[in-house]
């Protein structure tokens, strides 16, 4: 069957994801000790704490990030003894500092001149777990359509992202391919939606899971000779 649609992942698919986190925390703690100096001695266990409680609470907050983000900022700030509405304030201002630096990656080499060639010939679009909007990062013109978990309420590995993918495109599953970097998210996900998934391992690492993806690669400029061997 031909590929008129290619889904991806955005961490760890398009950029590493590990450093761009721990900037965003540093950031996000620098900010908190210069305007909000009473939860500066409270350590991040105390704050992870506070997310199993949110979670506990509400599960469906797993998919949405910047929301369980903003409600630990607030409950921290509440207990650290800061009146409600400038603990809204604060949580709010917070947020956007990490959310700004959140977004501060650095794509992988190989992703604007894959991007740009794909973009010619297939239907793109992006399926993401996290909080990266592709305007923010400057990729939204090679994109048909982002989807967020935040804003469908579900995350992978959940049918129903892929298969509001489909529908965005108007394709069949047979039509589309996903790639991404995790084995139940992205892999196991696209394929119980009955997408065809690649598997991105630049790190070689084992595959250790029951399923297998229908291909694998160690760089995004493996990905237009692999689909051009499937046509």
């Amino acid at each position: 069957m031909s590929i008129q649609l290619i889904t991806f992942d955005l961490d760890d698919t398009l950029w590493d994801v590990t450093p761009v986190m721990q900037d965003a925390e540093a950031a996000l703690r620098n900010w908190l000790a210069l305007h909000a100096p009473r939860l500066g001695a409270v350590p991040v266990e105390h704050l992870w704490a506070i997310r199993a409680r949110l979670l506990q609470a509400d599960p469906m907050l797993r998919h949405r990030l910047s929301e369980l983000r903003r409600r630990i900022l607030f409950h921290a700030l509440s207990e650290a003894g800061y009146p409600e509405q400038d603990a809204r304030a604060l949580a709010e201002a917070g947020f956007q500092v990490f959310l700004a630096a959140r977004h501060q990656v650095e794509l992988f080499a190989e992703v604007h001149p894959t991007l740009e060639a794909l973009a010619n010939r297939y239907q793109l679009g992006v399926i993401t777990n996290g909080n990266a909007d592709v305007r923010r990062l400057g990729l939204a013109d090679y994109f048909q359509f982002a989807l967020c978990a935040e804003e469908l309420g579900v995350g992978k590995p959940d049918p129903k992202p892929f298969e509001e993918a489909l529908k965005r495109a108007g394709i069949a599953a047979e039509h589309a391919v996903h790639i991404g970097d995790h084995p139940s998210d992205d892999i196991a996900g696209a394929q119980a939606a009955g997408l065809r998934a690649i598997w991105f391992n630049p790190q070689g690492k084992i595959w250790d899971a029951s399923h297998r993806p229908h291909a694998e690669i160690a760089s995004l400029a493996e990905l237009p000779a692999l689909l051009h061997s499937w046509a």
